[in-house]
């Protein structure tokens, strides 16, 4: 054991003999022309750096940097500046005339991926063919090889010609790459933007063999934070994994087996495009649940679920105030197209299946070729177009429903759950904005539409008009028993600026017989509406009960939703009846009795 110790001490001396005669023999200024010459070389860019280089031999023998750049060629600015830079070294090749680099350290870097900072090509230069590699500098007596980076507490500007520039923040990267150019990747980074805050956490694979033309490798996973103005108050967060290429003579990035996550929803499917102008994306996604409540703000209470869904994050009190438009939207530059199927989802507390949208968007102009699905027994297509190349988003849709619940329906658009029953509708609506609110106030319409088996939740119109006429005489009767609420109702209905206007809905069941015209105003939440009520089934006095029988009754409603009024003229059409009875009977006595007979 003590001789173990002892071997151990020496090696130890020696290690520490040689790294402190490195450090006094050699100087680490002599590599700094052969760096710049290699760099220049092997890529075209050059480095500068800003201070004398100098060692560090704990824990790591190490070559510090101060300040340092480097630049592509032709270009305004430089590709990376840092205020530090450590290049590990390994002991042995020095002492063999060789400089190898295990790790680069970048220290408080700014790095632009910028038009600015891109290589430019000289004037009148020959173009080389798309594939060729770049030559390498001829054999030097000294060799440069390096297999990790690190970068630390940085920024990355990204900004594509002709587009809005982005910064990522607190970037970190470590990058360590083996003798076959494959490369593990850790990055992590925040972007903030328009009052939006994007965290990402990344590790992966990547294979650089091919680069500069093509990168390729497996994206292990990739955890992401989004939250912010406009989105809900616990934002969106989820991860994302796949096998990726991306392409840099076409600026072309492709994802397949792709696995992501956002908040509770799933999907999974590829994903290709383009970063260059005009941007491209192509998305094929299938969703085993896609709640968009949880992706979304200002959506009501989820039936059942007892608590009240996120409402957006505000921005903070003294922040100027943001108007809402499209000028910042990604979709103005973007091509893209969207198959997305969903086998669960959620959407203003109704539960739809089997999901299916086609979607394609020429930068700004959004066309839905397909968005249907089913809710509950019923059917729904909603196909249409969604334009916000102006300030102002325009949409215009075609909806087509067949047998869906009205009551969760009237839940899901904020209005009173005030009727049951199923409706088929078929119509255009087209005006400005998309949230229901924007659509209550400015979408302007038209449908016709089929309501079967119908019931007011608070009202029995029957009853009604049996009290009625019980209280305005007691000479007619009617036993028939309540009917299970109107069968069959159908019409045309309007839609303007949030008044929906019905001139004549008509229909019934066995035993009413009813006409529906007015309007409902669901932004000022008033309505006027009148049916006219035909209820069979009277007996007792003849002519009285012929008359009910035959003679529609108006039922008015009108006001305020909370407050409620309504008129049903009973006494007047009895009075009626009445008094043309009595105008009868005192005809025929006249008849009966001439003046020239006195």
């Amino acid at each position: 054991m003590r001789r173990l110790i002892t071997t151990l001490a020496i090696l130890l001396v020696v290690v520490v003999a040689g790294m402190a005669a490195l450090v006094l023999l050699v100087n680490p200024n002599d590599f700094r022309a052969y760096m710049v010459k290699q760099v220049e070389q092997r890529s075209g860019y050059q480095l500068v750096t800003g201070s004398d280089l100098r060692w560090h031999v704990w824990p790591q023998l190490s070559i510090l940097s101060g300040r340092m750049s480097l630049t592509a060629p032709g270009a305004s600015q430089p590709l990376v500046t840092a205020e530090n830079m450590r290049l590990d070294v390994d002991l042995w090749p020095l002492l063999t005339h060789q400089l190898s680099v295990s790790q680069v350290m970048l220290k408080n870097a700014i790095i632009r991926a910028t038009p600015e900072s891109a290589p430019q090509k000289p004037g009148g230069a020959p173009i080389g063919p798309g594939d060729s590699e770049p030559a390498l500098a001829a054999s030097q007596s000294w060799s440069l090889a390096i297999a990790k980076l690190r970068v630390a507490d940085s920024l990355l500007i990204w900004q594509q010609p002709g587009g809005e520039e982005y910064n990522f923040r607190n970037l970190n990267l470590s990058l360590d790459q083996d003798s076959r150019k494959q490369n593990h990747i850790e990055l992590s980074t925040r972007l903030s933007r328009n009052q939006r805050n994007l965290s990402v956490n990344l590790q992966g694979e990547m294979d650089v063999s091919r680069y500069p033309h093509q990168v390729s490798g497996e994206l292990a996973q990739l955890d992401y934070a989004l939250d912010g103005a406009n989105l809900p108050v616990q934002g969106i967060k989820g991860a994302l994994s796949g096998k990726a290429i991306w392409n840099a003579d076409k600026q072309q990035f492709s994802l397949a087996d792709l696995q992501l996550t956002a908040n509770d929803s799933t999907l999974q499917g590829s994903a290709e495009g383009r970063i260059a102008m005009p941007q491209q994306l192509r998305l094929a996604l299938h969703a085993t649940s896609l709640n968009i409540d949880n992706l979304a703000v200002s959506t009501p209470v989820s039936s059942g679920s007892g608590t009240v869904q996120a409402a957006p994050v505000q921005p903070p009190v003294i922040a100027e105030p943001v108007l809402r438009n499209n000028a910042d939207s990604p979709l103005n530059t973007l091509n893209l197209q969207l198959a997305l199927k969903a086998d669960q989802s959620q959407w203003r507390g109704l539960t739809l299946s089997n999901l299916q949208i086609d979607a394609s968007n020429q930068q700004g102009l959004m066309t839905l070729s397909r968005l249907q699905g089913r809710l509950g027994d019923g059917h729904f297509s909603l196909p249409g177009q969604i334009d916000i190349r102006q300030p102002v988003t325009r949409a215009a849709f075609q909806p087509e429903l067949e047998n869906i619940a009205i009551a969760p329906l009237l839940k899901a658009l904020a209005l009173p759950a005030a009727l049951e029953g199923t409706l088929s509708l078929q119509g255009k609506v087209s005006g400005a904005g998309l949230s229901v609110e924007e659509a209550k106030q400015n979408w302007q319409g038209s449908a016709d539409l089929e309501a079967t088996n119908l019931q007011l939740t608070q009202l029995n119109l029957q009853q009604m008009v049996r009290r009625a006429v019980a209280r305005a005489s007691s000479e007619v009767t009617n036993d028939q028993p309540d009917s299970q609420g109107i069968q069959q109702l159908a019409g045309h209905i309007s839609l303007q600026q949030g008044k929906v206007a019905f001139t004549d809905l008509q229909g019934g069941s066995s035993q009413l017989a009813l006409q529906t015209r007015g309007t409902v105003d669901v932004v000022q939440q008033q309505l006027d509406v009148t049916i006219n009520m035909m209820l069979r089934g009277w007996k007792g006095d003849e002519r009285l009960a012929k008359v009910l029988n035959q003679q529609p009754i108006p039922l008015r409603m009108y006001g305020r939703w909370d407050k409620l009024q309504y008129s049903l003229p009973i006494d007047d059409v009895v009075r009626q009846q009445l008094q043309s009875e009595a105008k009868s009977r005192l005809n025929q006595w006249l008849d009966r009795h001439p003046s020239g007979a006195h």
